[in-house]
């Protein structure tokens, strides 16, 4: 037998770290069932926690959803959908190239409104995220 051959069958010989998933079908309406009364969790979390109930082994996380704080996502989420943040930042680009932006002092004004906007916007997505918006870029 090669080395190769040999280290296969080594690594074949030993025990998985979990064992093989297990299937259930369901209808579409038992898996819409199941979706809504598990709400937030996740259904494999919800079905193993309904069959085991206190029983049932905790799994280590993932972590597949960074989010910290779900109030301040929103918070940015709903500023952004209110915004027309990309089409005026565009305009802006656009006349900045054509040199036909007035550089007045209103205009210098509502240039430094919007970058404080968008500096508390980033502060809030930070805070998300479980991050120090003091940290780095």
């Amino acid at each position: 037998m090669t080395i190769l051959r040999h280290e296969f069958h080594q690594q074949a010989d030993k025990p998985a770290k979990y064992p093989s998933p297990f299937s259930l079908r369901l209808t579409y309406a038992e898996k819409a069932q199941l979706l809504a009364e598990a709400g937030r969790k996740p259904l494999g979390v919800y079905i193993r926690e309904r069959l085991f109930g206190q029983d049932a082994a905790p799994r280590k996380r993932q972590g597949n959803s960074p989010v910290k704080d779900h109030e301040a996502l929103a918070r940015v989420l709903a500023a952004l959908g209110q915004s027309r943040l990309s089409s005026n930042l565009n305009q802006l680009a656009k006349a900045v190239n054509t040199g036909s932006l007035p550089v007045t002092p209103e205009t210098e004004a509502d240039l430094q409104q919007a970058c404080r906007d968008i500096s508390a916007l980033r502060a809030d997505l930070l805070r998300a995220l479980g991050k120090n918006p003091g940290d780095g870029p």
